[in-house]
């Protein structure tokens, strides 16, 4: 496989084609100029695409006492093509948040309820966070009136997506996928 140089512009109009998770601009290019699928990365891209319309699938299933949720899903907008261009982890988690955002609104204030030992996580306001403890390096989180507390390390950050998942309707399987794009 070759690599190439593009300007921003011209990867934004990529990405923006992009019809499923997982898929490469190779084969987004493809698909938009009508050309014939390669061979030999079929294969892996319908075998991932199977599995997060699997995880999707499932991240939808309810117990019969609870009620089913509408069919969004941050696995329809989640571009790791994007996500590859945040800076660093803290652009990933946050880039992350904010899909989860964008496709749970309603549901999203569920976010303020998880909190550490001695700190909150999530809060309506960058003064919330700061005065629930020391060296909290709040973000906003795009598009939203919610920031999140940046001061932490990976392992925490990934901790954090995976209970965001979960308040928001996730499966546990679901919830680790959306953990492991940071």
């Amino acid at each position: 496989m070759k690599k190439i140089e593009i300007d921003d512009e011209l990867y934004q109009y990529i990405a923006s084609n992009t019809q499923s998770i997982g898929e490469s601009a190779s084969e987004i290019l493809r698909r938009l100029l009508k050309l014939t699928p390669g061979t030999e990365s079929k294969p892996v891209a319908q075998q991932e695409e199977k599995q997060v319309q699997e995880i999707a699938a499932e991240s939808q299933t309810k117990t019969p006492s609870q009620p089913v949720k509408p069919a969004a899903n941050v696995f329809n907008i989640l571009n790791k093509e994007e996500l590859a261009m945040q800076k660093g982890v803290v652009g990933r988690f946050l880039f992350i948040l904010s899909a989860l955002h964008r496709t749970h609104k309603s549901e999203f204030n569920s976010v303020l309820e998880i909190k550490g030992r001695d700190r909150i996580y999530f809060a309506t306001s960058k003064n919330a966070l700061l005065e629930s403890g020391s060296s909290m390096n709040p973000k906003n989180i795009a598009d939203s009136e919610y920031w999140v507390m940046t001061n932490s390390n990976t392992t925490r950050k990934k901790m954090m997506l995976h209970e965001v998942a979960k308040v928001l309707g996730y499966t546990d399987e679901a919830a680790e996928k959306i953990r492991d794009y940071l």
